[in-house]
């Protein structure tokens, strides 16, 4: 029998196939498509402290090989996430990642420190049974007390945040770089020496599309987040320099839309991977995308991931 399962800070995943934040909701949707417990696990949405109207005008656009995005972090906030979907995510059988965002250090803080407490509550009513996994931690968003800067360009910005939401929270906890960071290797290697558990990339890349008749960007705040199969080559080579500089897990992400694509950034170093844009293309892409890599490690002779792990 082959073996897709895989391990990630102490986490059990029966598959490597992970669910991205922002293609993917809360899960109830997908959900009501197929099981999706059948999953390794899933993202939910970025979520911050307190609600998120998110960005005004154009949010999403096709591109020739992807999609454009300026959603803006758009989100109900912690308390109704908790109220809400909490209950929900503790009826399912697959790893539950939480995508933690903020505007400042406090927020980020704070949100952890919350997560922390709720489960901690909910954990000693059930006897064990949480709702919440994994943090991963989103430092793509702007850093509103430092003028704008995002913590995932610089790495001293960034440390002080994984810092501090290290000490907030015994849950495994994911960084998420972004592929704009002055030096990527570095920032993984300090994510790495300040307790971060996994590391998780690439976030979109920055990019624009211009409304020629109006002579006008199309996104309002000028640019946008680009996504799907034409960032995969950039997003390969990035998974792989990192998975070969730190020791902690990487998750692999950036326009995988095949079978094919997944094993390529397993190859290239991944312990699981993150699927997004795929979503949108195909709702099926998640059950698809395992029984793919069921079939393709069958005909191969393979037993188990560790076997092309990081091969390449």
């Amino acid at each position: 029998m082959m073996n897709l399962s895989c391990c990630i800070a102490g986490v059990h995943f029966k598959n490597p196939v992970i669910m991205a934040s922002g293609t993917f909701g809360f899960g109830r949707e997908y959900n009501g498509i197929y099981d999706i417990s059948q999953l390794g696990g899933f993202v939910g949405k970025g979520l911050t402290l307190h609600p998120r109207a998110g960005n005004d005008g154009e949010r999403i656009i096709e591109t020739s090989s992807g999609m454009m995005n300026s959603i803006g972090l758009a989100n109900p906030g912690m308390d109704a996430f908790l109220a809400k979907e909490s209950p929900f995510w503790q009826t399912l059988d697959t790893v539950r990642i939480v995508n933690l965002g903020g505007g400042s250090l406090q927020e980020y803080t704070a949100g952890a420190a919350q997560i922390e407490a709720h489960e901690e509550r909910l954990r000693r009513s059930t006897g064990g049974r949480g709702s919440i996994d994994m943090i991963e931690l989103n430092i793509s968003c702007p850093n509103v007390k430092e003028g704008g800067m995002a913590f995932g360009i610089n790495t001293e910005a960034a440390r002080s945040v994984i810092s501090s939401v290290r000490e907030a929270t015994r849950l495994p906890l994911i960084v998420k770089l972004s592929p704009g960071a002055e030096n990527l290797v570095e920032m993984a290697q300090m994510c790495e020496q300040e307790g971060a558990d996994a590391i998780s990339l690439i976030n979109t890349i920055s990019a624009m599309r211009i409304n020629i008749r109006e002579r006008r960007s199309v996104f309002k705040h000028g640019y946008a987040g680009l996504s799907g199969p034409a960032i995969k080559p950039i997003a390969l080579r990035m998974v792989h320099q990192t998975a070969h500089a730190v020791r902690i897990p990487v998750i692999g992400m950036g326009g995988i839309m095949s079978t094919d694509d997944m094993i390529e950034f397993i190859m290239a170093g991944a312990a699981a991977v993150q699927i997004g844009t795929a979503n949108f293309v195909n709702h099926q892409a998640g059950p698809e995308l395992i029984r793919g890599l069921s079939e393709w490690m069958t005909r191969e002779g393979v037993y188990t991931l560790d076997e092309i792990r990081g091969i390449v």
